[in-house]
């Protein structure tokens, strides 16, 4: 069987693309390179410069995939702000060019990336699917509008999904320049001696799943979990003071962060409720904290370290 996946050289891509790899399915990956690295694309993977946003039809045409992964996205809360015509074109314009090609070329299914961010501020905790809607960034509402687009694909053309709400991912080849995940800017703060920087008081919770365990729910989606929407979180609340916690643990040494005010679109507390999909796929995420940010550590110390020798 035949992937394809969009935004296959990115953060989250690139580990789905391994575990695709690691459990025999032919890929194919798309990827426009915009924050994604040629570098993480493994060479028995075929791979396409593209964006999602343009004519894909002649890729689908010779590919022939089976199902498509469909990661590619605009996933900064902060830069949707700055250009949220930006966030539109790649978020709901890129999934509709992609659910047009899927439908005209027999694809079996898409498992689409989306995020908490759909929920806001939570009425409650944990959050599960059933919680009401309400963004309060750009980011939040594309990816609500990409996730009705793909529902009503469904219905009209009778192409099966899954939608899959990630809480806050974290792990090796997250860009703490591109991405904004909070766990890779404090740690290359940490390699570089510098102070970790906190937007709010540390108290503010959110919950923080391995991108390992990311892929592995991405691969059980494409044949469990039809015509589901699904949270893929641990279901654990941790705070930002915990996590600077249990990195000065790793690293040894003792954390002064820097306290800065609370930014726009950034939600107080956030954990979702995982039970869904550890029903509809089989699945559990196998990572805690402490052992995925050790891997993490592990990961950027050797970049650094590669850094310097060249």
């Amino acid at each position: 069987m035949k992937v394809l996946i969009t935004g296959g050289a990115g953060f989250i891509g690139s580990h789905i693309v391994e575990e695709l790899l690691d459990t025999q399915y032919e890929v194919v990956v798309v990827d426009n390179l915009v924050t994604g690295h040629l570098k993480n694309i493994p060479p028995q993977v075929r791979f396409y410069q593209q964006d999602v946003r343009m004519n894909i039809d002649d890729l689908f045409a010779k590919e022939q995939p089976d199902y498509v992964i469909h990661q590619a996205a605009q996933v900064s809360v902060s830069h949707s702000f700055i250009d949220p015509l930006y966030d539109c074109e790649e978020n709901i314009i890129g999934t509709l060019n992609i659910l047009q090609a899927c439908v005209r070329h027999n694809v079996k299914k898409v498992v689409f990336a989306s995020t908490a961010a759909v929920y806001g501020n939570p009425i409650y905790l944990p959050v599960d699917e059933a919680h009401p809607l309400k963004p309060i960034s750009f980011y939040g509402l594309t990816k609500e509008h990409a996730e009705k687009c793909i529902q009503i694909f469904a219905k009209t053309h009778h192409l099966d999904y899954s939608i899959l709400r990630y809480a806050n991912v974290y792990g090796p080849r997250q860009d703490a320049r591109g991405e904004a995940g909070v766990i890779a800017v404090f740690i290359e703060k940490l390699i570089r001696g510098e102070s970790p920087i906190i937007f709010g008081d540390g108290k503010q919770t959110r919950d923080f799943i391995y991108v390992k365990d990311v892929a592995r729910a991405n691969v059980a989606a494409l044949t469990n979990g039809n015509q589901e929407t699904l949270n893929i979180g641990t279901g654990q609340e941790i705070s930002i003071q915990e996590v600077i916690e249990q990195l000065a643990n790793i690293v040894g040494e003792s954390i002064q962060p820097v306290l800065r005010p609370e930014r726009e679109g950034d939600i107080r507390s956030s954990v979702l409720q995982n039970d869904r999909a550890q029903l509809m796929l089989h699945w559990l995420p196998c990572h805690s904290l402490p052992k995925g940010l050790l891997e993490t550590v592990q990961f950027y110390h050797q970049e650094s370290l590669a850094g310097l020798r060249r």
